[in-house]
């Protein structure tokens, strides 16, 4: 059994731990810049027993560096999202099929097979540019989906907002769409969202001005017709997605955990108060699992909410600032 079927048969925090300590000491070994930075914290397979004792690599190395565990070349490099003349995150990929297999899992544990959905993509921004691994989960989606109708847009809003008014067919539409699209649509149409799943995936990709996320659901309930907006929390620099569906709070598949860190100690993990979220993504097998994100979070017994944006944190695409 390979390390991608174990950590996808994961029920229970113990079998967490013990393949996250396996992943750390393989990581350690075979990913010289998390080494490095490992024992800069005087940190190593020796002195490191319990999930709370795992070093979190800073994100910013994935703009830097090449994060990779294990001497490979790369089948992609998926690059991040952000204004002109940012520094861009790479995410380099060794195994497509990890990839594939792991959003597959993910979206069937939360959404179940997308073959029962027509699934739209409204994300211009990322059609836009090469190397968005969330347009190449989306149009593994949308393929999977086996549905005529499913496809993308890119500005087309006029020929969407008809096909989502004439829609008479039985399967679920699913919507995905970076924030400003879906402010834009709901904005410039009169148009009833109320039957269908409409999910956000952040980013105002600098046609718009932050806002919170409490904020833009507000809006696009307001704008959309809709009573619940879903959320996916994932990134260039990870394999796997958590979602919400509809209360802000999202949901971790089982091979993957956040922790909310305090500011000033970053061994110091805190509930039901707000703080730096951590990401372990054990399906990050060839880069990194254990990130260090410049996102805020709040964890509670029921999940994570995003807050906002650490203060110091460039202006990424899906970041959320807080107001």
């Amino acid at each position: 059994m390979d390390f991608l079927d174990k950590i996808q048969k994961i029920n229970n925090n113990n079998q967490f731990e013990k393949l996250a300590l396996e992943l750390f000491n393989y990581q350690f070994s075979s990913n010289s810049i998390y080494q490095k930075y490992c024992l800069s914290l005087r940190k190593t397979p020796e002195n490191v027993k319990s999930l709370n004792n795992i070093p979190f690599l800073p994100i910013s190395f994935f703009k830097s560096h090449e994060v990779k565990s294990g001497n490979y070349t790369p089948v992609i490099a998926f690059s991040s999202s952000g204004t002109t003349g940012m520094e861009r995150s790479q995410h380099f990929v060794k195994d497509m099929e990890v990839y594939e297999k792991t959003f597959e899992k993910a979206f069937e544990l939360f959404y179940d097979d997308p073959s029962n959905y027509v699934v739209i993509g409204l994300l211009p921004s990322y059609l836009e540019r090469e190397g968005s691994s969330l347009v190449y989960m989306v149009d593994h989606l949308i393929k999977a989906s086996g549905h005529s109708k499913s496809g993308f847009y890119l500005n087309n809003y006029e020929e969407l907002v008809g096909f989502l008014k004439d829609y008479q067919g039985e399967k679920q539409i699913l919507l995905i769409g970076v924030s400003y699209a879906l402010l834009d649509l709901g904005e410039m149409f009169e148009v009833d969202l109320s039957k269908y799943i409409v999910m956000e995936t952040g980013g105002m990709k600098g046609k718009r001005k932050e806002m919170t996320k409490a904020t833009l659901h507000q809006t696009l309930q307001e704008n959309l017709k809709l009573t619940t907006v879903h959320s996916e929390y994932g990134m260039t620099e990870l394999m796997s997605q958590a979602y919400s569906k509809g209360n802000g709070v999202f949901q971790t598949p089982p091979w993957m955990k956040v922790l909310i860190r305090e500011y000033n100690d970053p061994f110091n993990y805190i509930e039901n108060k707000t703080g730096g979220i951590n990401v372990i993504d054990l399906a990050n097998i060839d880069s990194c699992a254990f990130i260090e994100t410049e996102d805020l979070g709040k964890y509670n017994k029921d999940g994570f909410e995003v807050i906002g944006r650490l203060d110091t944190a460039d202006l990424r695409g899906c970041n959320l600032l807080v107001q």
